[in-house]
C-alpha cells in the first residue's frame, strides 16, 4: 500500500476487497450506546406511541433491534407523515430530533394525520459516530433500485404497506467536519477514485427531491429554522455542494433516482435536512432545536396545504 495514500486503508485507484473492508471495519470502534440512548427512550414512550421493531440486525456478536414509532390511533383515512433519523448514524442531531419530536410533538398531531417516526435507522453505525454500516455500505444511497443494506431494506418493509398514503417525509441529517475528514477520503479510497476537494457549507440547509418539489414547503421550513439557528449561505459559485440554490438554503436534485431515503416515500412534500454541528456559531443542543424547529413546521405546511395540489 503506498504511503502516500490519502486513507489509511486502499491502495490507490483499486477498489477496496474484503480484505479492505475488514481493515476498515476494525478501525471502527464503539463510542455510545443505542440500547441507552435511542431504545430506552422509544420504550418510554410506549404509552403514546406505538413501538414497532420492525427489523433485526446482526454484525458480527452485535445485535440491533430496528425501532420505529407510530399513531396508537392510527386511521386509514388519514395521510401519513414520516420522520427518519440516523440514517447515517455518526449525525447526532437527526436522531436526538426524531426522538424529541416524538416525545414532545408527535401526540399534538393526533387525529389529523397518521405519524411514523425512525429515529435511528442505523445502529450499528450510531454506536461507533460512522457514516456506513457493517459492509461499509451508505445506507443513504440504497433506497433506489439497488438495495444491499440491510437497514435501508428493512426500512422500506416497514413503509411499503403505507405507499401511497404518504404527505409527508422529512429525513434528518447533518453535515461534519468528519465529512472532509473521513468520510469522503473514505468513499474515494473505497471506490478506487480520485478525492476530490469538497467544502462544509456553514450552517442549516436543506435538499429537495428537484422531480417532486414545493419550493414553498421548502422556504416555509427554512424560515422557521433561521429563528433557530443560521443559514448556510452560498459558496463563491453560489452553490451548496456542489448545486445552486433554488432558494436561500434550499438546493434541488433527483433525490429518488439517487437512492436516498427521502426519495422513499413517493410523498407529496419531501425534504432532507443538513445542520453543520461543529460551526463556531452554533451547539450541539441547538443543532436538535434546529430539526425540530424543521419537523414541526414541515408538519404544519402539510397539514394547511393538504387539499392544494
Amino acid at each position: 500500500m503506498s504511503t502516500s495514500h490519502f486513507y489509511p486503508v486502499g491502495t490507490p485507484g483499486v477498489p477496496w476487497g474484503e480484505q479492505e473492508r475488514l481493515q476498515w471495519r476494525e478501525r471502527q470502534l464503539r463510542s455510545r450506546s443505542y440500547e441507552t440512548d435511542v431504545v430506552s427512550r422509544v420504550e418510554r414512550l410506549a404509552g403514546a406511541l406505538e413501538v414497532v421493531r420492525y427489523g433485526q440486525l446482526s454484525y458480527g456478536p452485535d445485535h440491533y433491534s430496528l425501532l420505529a414509532l407510530k399513531s396508537r390511533d392510527w386511521n386509514p383515512a388519514l395521510p401519513v407523515a414520516l420522520v427518519t433519523g440516523g440514517v447515517h448514524g455518526y449525525e447526532t442531531s437527526g436522531v436526538m430530533g426524531a426522538l424529541r419530536f416524538a416525545e414532545e410533538q408527535a401526540p399534538a398531531y393526533a387525529g389529523r394525520m397518521n405519524v411514523l417516526v425512525a429515529p435511528c435507522v442505523s445502529p450499528w453505525a450510531y454506536e461507533r459516530i460512522c457514516r456506513w454500516n457493517y459492509h461499509a455500505i451508505d445506507p443513504n444511497r440504497n433506497f433506489g433500485v439497488h438495495r444491499h443494506a440491510e437497514e435501508s431494506s428493512a426500512l422500506i418493509e416497514l413503509l411499503t404497506p403505507h405507499l401511497g398514503q404518504f404527505l409527508l417525509h422529512i429525513d434528518l441529517h447533518e453535515t461534519t467536519n468528519s465529512d472532509i475528514t473521513e468520510f469522503r477520503p473514505a468513499l474515494a479510497s473505497r471506490d478506487g477514485k480520485a478525492l476530490e476537494p469538497e467544502t462544509v457549507p456553514d450552517g442549516f440547509y436543506l435538499v429537495g427531491d428537484s422531480a417532486t418539489t414545493r419550493l414553498d414547503f421548502q422556504i416555509a421550513i427554512v424560515e422557521a429554522v433561521a429563528k433557530v439557528t443560521h443559514i448556510a449561505p452560498p459558496d463563491d459559485e453560489g452553490k451548496i455542494i456542489g448545486f445552486p440554490l433554488s432558494a436561500p438554503g434550499v438546493i434541488e436534485f433527483p433525490v429518488r433516482s439517487a437512492g436516498l431515503c427521502a426519495g422513499v416515500t413517493g410523498a407529496r412534500f419531501t425534504t432532507t435536512t443538513e445542520v453543520y454541528p461543529d460551526s463556531p456559531r452554533t451547539h450541539a443542543k441547538e443543532c436538535e432545536e434546529a430539526q425540530l424547529a424543521a419537523v414541526r413546521a414541515a408538519f404544519d405546511f402539510a397539514l394547511e396545504h393538504a387539499a392544494s395540489p
